[in-house]
């Protein structure tokens, strides 16, 4: 397969595990605190399309709005997406230009900071619901699940972007 049709199949591929890798981790969480397996994603549904602002709704048996559920999972997916085939995008970049490999690392890792940190911005009416930490771990699930994907369809690929000149292409 050309380079270019591979790294749009694995820049998708690696968008559709972090986003069920994100799903996965928060029903988890609602599983694990004896809440619906829709309850996160239901409230953050409600926060980005609703306009949800009070965190004291937490205090009670909120309906399940399967519209915003829908919408947010949607959102959701979209972003995912892109944020994969951009990541795989610049790992293909800087397999190519081993020179460039340790900026691309950077860019790659500034992304994962400013994704976290735009997530808990845009959550932060609902913060009891939505720890920090939740955010971290979710998001951790997904670039690991995802380097392994890009490890798996790329052997000695972290080797390339960490020690250019180490078998580049």
């Amino acid at each position: 397969m050309p380079e270019p049709q591979r790294d749009t199949h694995d820049g998708l591929v690696v968008g559709v595990l972090a986003f069920a890798s994100v799903a996965a981790c928060y029903t988890l969480f609602d599983f694990l605190a004896a809440r619906g397996a829709l309850f996160t994603v239901n409230l953050l549904g409600r926060a980005v399309f609703r306009g949800l602002r009070d965190p004291m709704v937490l205090q009670y048996p909120v309906a399940l709005d399967g519209g915003a559920v829908m919408q947010y999972n949607a959102l959701h997916l979209a972003l995912s997406l892109i944020i994969g085939l951009v990541v795989v995008r610049l790992v293909g970049h800087g397999e190519r230009n081993p020179s460039q490999a340790r900026a691309v690392l950077g860019v790659i890792l500034a992304g994962f900071v400013v994704t976290i940190l735009a997530v808990g911005w845009l959550s932060t009416s609902i913060r009891p619901l939505l720890p920090w930490w939740s955010i971290v771990v979710a998001n951790s699930a997904a670039v690991v699940v995802g380097a392994a994907y890009l490890a798996s369809r790329r052997p000695g690929v972290f080797t390339r972007l960490t020690l250019p000149g180490a078998g580049g292409s």
